[in-house]
């Protein structure tokens, strides 16, 4: 007799998100509730909670306790009780001691900003260097939350005394363990990085320019990389799609490669520990020639999402991650052009392209202007060749720009245009053929 399968889907976990609002002064950058609030959402959904309550709740001061006012707390429980939620995500920074209060209030699981954010990165990092990142970044946090969360971390092994004196708690053990496992993880992401420092090395004698691409987490950098390379590097309509940075060779018009990288998005309020933790992937970002700098140009909250990359690019400058040229390195690429009905209804300025990477509109004025880009930045030279010299006339056609060659018998005279390193790395190969000036 055959048998009828009961088996049902487990039930997703119900989710509100809480905005805690604050005015913000002349000195913050306005960022709209509303937007702030989708961001959250966003965030939220992208790690497989239904959202079914959200809220904007405005602070006339915040409260050591609980961040959020008495009775704000009281209307919350009452909407968690009847909406069933099991996980609120509270769109700010929480002190242990606030995450923990909230819970006993609300009777639920309780994350903050960055806890989700950090949930968010271990579901999605695949590389060993982006497991490695996100662990760290995680005990970094959990170290912080360690103070008096559970009882059974109150109690004391050892000590002397009428009192039992000063014994190593549980929770001095626990924070022990976690430093000794932070430690290790340094260390070996300290190797990761020498061995992504050999990469780049290699990748400099073979060597093709850098083109970068950074932006807004959901401003469609890996969709615009998969157009330019005809890659399958996972894009999808959510935030931090991708953590893991991808690299592919492309050709551009003038017949040059270049090396394209994928990188990780950036967000507002980037958890400390996640800025410390993916210094390796950002820097990509600092070996970079070229950086496209993509924008979600259909987005309410652009300019503020714009304000947010540069304002991590110059941090990274400040601590000696990118030389203080790198602004003259970007070009800025309005992505979902289409979403305003094309390329030609977004208006563009200097060292800015208007694209749509879904439907391709665009991409060729973007791959003249990194061509462009690249061009200004080269340096022509002329050199006498003797005709027996094949491997030198060969490496000059592989790195460089043919622009002009005169042949006889005995010699060629070639001028070509090539990046200053190549120059460089070719009159270390072959010595002594630089032509005189005439």
């Amino acid at each position: 007799m055959p048998t009828t399968s009961t088996e049902t889907a487990t039930p997703a976990t119900r989710a509100a998100v809480i905005l805690p609002w604050e005015k913000p002064d002349r000195d913050q950058d306005a960022r709209a509730a509303d937007a702030r609030l989708e961001e959250a959402i966003g965030l939220t959904s992208s790690i497989g909670l239904v959202v079914v309550l959200n809220a904007v709740l405005l602070l006339r001061s915040r409260r050591p306790a609980t961040l959020l006012g008495a009775g704000q707390v009281d209307s919350l429980r009452e909407a968690v009780a009847r909406e069933e939620v099991k996980v609120v995500v509270i769109d700010a920074r929480l002190s242990p001691g606030q995450q923990r209060n909230l819970e006993k209030a609300l009777g639920c699981k309780v994350i903050d900003r960055t806890g989700l954010i950090l949930d968010i990165f271990g579901a999605r990092a695949a590389t060993r260097e982006g497991s490695l990142q996100v662990e760290l970044a995680h005990l970094e946090y959990q170290r912080s939350r360690l103070v008096r969360l559970w009882t059974h971390l109150e109690r004391q092994r050892g000590g002397f005394g009428f009192l039992g004196g000063p014994g190593e708690t549980q929770i001095e053990a626990d924070r022990r363990m976690i430093g000794d496992r932070i430690v290790r993880l340094k260390k070996e992401l300290e190797q990761v990085r020498r061995t992504r420092g050999l990469h780049r090395s290699a990748r400099k004698r073979v060597p093709f320019p850098i083109v970068a691409l950074v932006g807004y987490t959901n401003a469609g950098k890996s969709t615009l990389f998969n157009a330019l390379t005809g890659a399958s590097v996972y894009a999808q309509d959510q935030l931090f799609a991708t953590l893991d940075p991808t690299m592919r060779a492309i050709e551009l018009p003038s017949g040059r490669k270049v090396i394209l990288s994928d990188t990780v998005g950036f967000i507002s309020d980037l958890p400390t520990e996640l800025i410390a933790a993916f210094r390796a992937t950002l820097e990509e970002v600092a070996e970079a020639d070229i950086i496209l700098h993509v924008r979600d140009v259909a987005h309410p909250d652009t300019a503020a999402q714009r304000a947010d990359v540069l304002s991590v690019l110059g941090d990274m400058e400040r601590d000696h991650m990118l030389d203080a040229h790198w602004r003259d390195r970007v070009i800025e690429v309005l992505n979902k052009a289409d979403l305003l009905g094309g390329p030609e209804n977004v208006p563009v300025r200097e060292n800015t392209v208007a694209i749509s990477a879904i439907t391709g509109d665009g991409l060729p004025e973007l791959l003249a202007a990194i061509d462009a880009h690249l061009t200004e930045s080269m340096v022509t030279a002329r050199y006498d060749i003797p005709v027996e010299k094949g491997d030198a006339m060969a490496w000059l056609y592989e790195h460089g720009e043919v622009l002009e060659r005169q042949d006889d018998e005995m010699r060629i005279v070639v001028t070509v245009r090539m990046r200053a390193e190549d120059q460089a790395r070719f009159d270390r190969l072959f010595p002594k053929l630089l032509a005189p000036e005439s």
